[in-house]
């Protein structure tokens, strides 16, 4: 998938689905079909169409993908289903899901996003959190530790602590997970270009404190392909980071086994303006093309591909976002199997965190929001997610104060004790339209595989901007829809009302910055400065030499407090940066 080649096996793939299957394994004998669909007809010509007389009849119902829809589905439009396709929660394809017991065993991790301010401020977020009944931390950073930056450069001017918490150095990890059992909780970090060296920053903090780091649980996103398709945060050009992201792979994997190391992110390509396929294609896509770099890396698929894991958006097209999340399922281990090869079963679990969309939050009537996030949050859930993140409902706003964190929260407790949702396995499972949904979502993603690969692969059409401008155009479509009413956003172009202010928002002060700039000064003056030279020395060899680890020596740095910045510039004095393409 990085870069085309080889057998067509995308071509071969998209031509199977949709052309008629084996007549023996349908769920639904053609006998029966024929009496269905006489009854279909006979139903739309005597009941629906004397319904709908003098009603405008001109309106197209369609998905938020723009797929078409008819009023009803039947067994007639789910023919070629195989039960071999559904088969059993547990049971290859998976598209009931991964685990066998599902939430009847345990229920889905809840996260919360914690990150704002100073190491201090998240810390006691984090508490805050745990103590109110959260299952896994989630630590969000500000934009200068997202692109790499010290808390004193100059480009963190007025930005450190605004949009997550800062950390420049180990010392900041160890303030954030002060008093919390590294060796118990689960940590998922969203940090990309600085991924590496976050990671080694939390191990580096278990080590300090006597965690054994092969017992860390957790995740860092590490999405670098999905940076350059949609979010823009990046260092260095797209093969330097994969680079890293290789060694990265052969570290964990070796000595971190319980720790996922990248957490393949299609939230961010929903968010810049993808439609549902396109967010389901370009995030499958963008894994195979991590399984790929394993195999270059000299790993078996079954050693690193266990460690995979995928972060989804849940928006508001409760049955496609649902039917997305089963269709990834099936072709996940469908591909992992067919085309890499992988034998175990756990390679070929696509296990998933998803966050309620942020696209959808408001400004307008930001109450309306709970609803929004409740009814995202219920779809996650049908659809078989592992892990959730429920957004607040003043988001649209600022970052979230602790009155909308704990009511996002109690959002996934109500749904996990109230609703009696858990007690089922795939519920929705065998509905004719979830079944046709999913399966032509699964269609369409192997369209888009296939058009990735006549494009050159992944890598090609990244640089070549042809995923950025697929988003960029349905961005669009969805914006004029929104314009012209024919898509209803409640509160924004429908059932308006005039309003101030209507919420109270968390303020983040300069007092973040001068605490950050303060401990970064202790911290240059109480270290070794002659270690940590001569540690971004051997890190400096190792990015110069394609075949060395470059974690090994990070490591190190980290360890002797070699900031953020300092490690990261390194990569930049070595690599270079990048400049995307212009999307016309």
């Amino acid at each position: 998938m990085l870069n085309s080649g080889g057998e067509p096996y995308w071509s071969k793939k998209a031509r199977s689905l949709g052309a008629g299957k084996k007549r023996n394994g349908r769920v639904f004998d053609e006998a029966t079909l024929r009496d269905i669909r006489r009854g279909v007809k006979q139903w739309q010509a005597d009941l629906l169409g004397p319904s709908v007389k003098g009603s405008d009849t001109r309106k197209e119902y369609q998905t938020a993908s723009g797929i078409r829809l008819n009023p009803i589905y039947s067994p007639d439009d789910v023919k070629d289903l195989q039960f071999s396709e559904l088969a059993f929660p547990g049971v290859y394809p998976y598209t009931r899901g991964v685990y066998p017991s599902m939430y009847r065993g345990k229920p889905w991790t809840m996260r919360m996003f914690s990150g704002f301010g100073a190491p201090e401020d998240t810390n006691k977020r984090l508490k805050l959190l745990l103590e109110h009944g959260e299952t896994g931390l989630s630590i969000a950073f500000d934009m200068p530790t997202l692109y790499g930056y010290d808390a004193d450069h100059e480009k963190a001017h007025g930005e450190v602590g605004r949009c997550g918490v800062n950390v420049s150095s180990l010392r900041d990890m160890e303030v954030i997970f002060r008093g919390i059992p590294l060796g118990k909780v689960s940590t998922s970090m969203t940090i990309n270009a600085p991924a590496s060296v976050l990671t080694c920053m939390y191990a580096g903090v278990a080590r300090k404190t006597g965690v054994p780091v092969a017992s860390l649980k957790g995740t860092v996103q590490a999405d670098m392909l999905k940076e350059y398709i949609a979010q823009k945060e990046w260092a260095y050009p797209p093969e330097a980071h994969l680079r890293i992201v290789r060694d990265m792979m052969v570290y964990c994997t070796k000595n971190m086994p319980q720790w996922n190391y990248v957490s393949i992110s299609g939230y961010h390509i929903r968010e810049a303006g993808s439609s549902a396929i396109q967010e389901l294609a370009f995030t499958l896509a963008d894994g195979f093309g991590y399984v790929e770099l394993g195999l270059e890396a000299g790993l078996n698929v079954d050693d690193f591909a266990p460690r995979l894991s995928f972060f989804f958006n849940s928006t508001m097209d409760f049955f496609e976002e649902i039917a997305k999340f089963r269709a990834a399922r099936r072709v996940w281990a469908t591909v992992l199997r067919e085309k890499y090869g992988a034998k175990s079963p756990r390679s070929l679990l696509m296990r998933f965190h998803t966050q309620t969309s942020g696209a959808s939050l408001t400004w307008q009537q930001p109450y309306n929001n709970v609803v929004r996030t409740a009814i995202e949050a219920l779809a996650a859930v049908l659809g078989g997610t592992q892990s959730l993140h429920t957004n607040s409902f003043d988001e649209a706003w600022a970052l979230p104060t602790e009155e909308a964190v704990q009511v996002a929260l109690r959002t996934q407790q109500i749904i996990a004790e109230e609703t009696g949702t858990p007690s089922v396995i795939d519920p929705l499972g065998g509905s004719y339209y979830v079944e046709w949904l999913t399966e032509k979502l699964e269609q369409e993603a192997y369209r888009y595989f296939e058009k990735i690969d006549s494009a050159g692969g992944l890598l090609k059409a990244i640089k070549s901007g042809y995923l950025q401008r697929e988003i960029a155009e349905n961005s669009y479509r969805l914006s004029k829809r929104v314009e012209a009413g024919e898509d209803a956003v409640v509160g924004v172009n429908k059932y308006l009302i005039q309003e101030e202010t209507p919420i109270n928002t968390l303020k983040i002060d300069f007092r973040a910055q001068r605490r950050q700039l303060s401990r970064l000064r202790r911290l240059k003056e109480e270290r070794d400065g002659a270690k940590v030279k001569a540690h971004l020395e051997k890190l400096r060899r190792a990015y110069s030499d394609p075949e060395a680890n470059a974690i090994y020596p990070m490591m190190d740095a980290v360890m002797a407090y070699a900031t953020l910045g300092e490690i990261m510039q390194v990569g930049r004095e070595i690599f270079g940066t990048w400049k995307e393409p212009m999307i016309v």
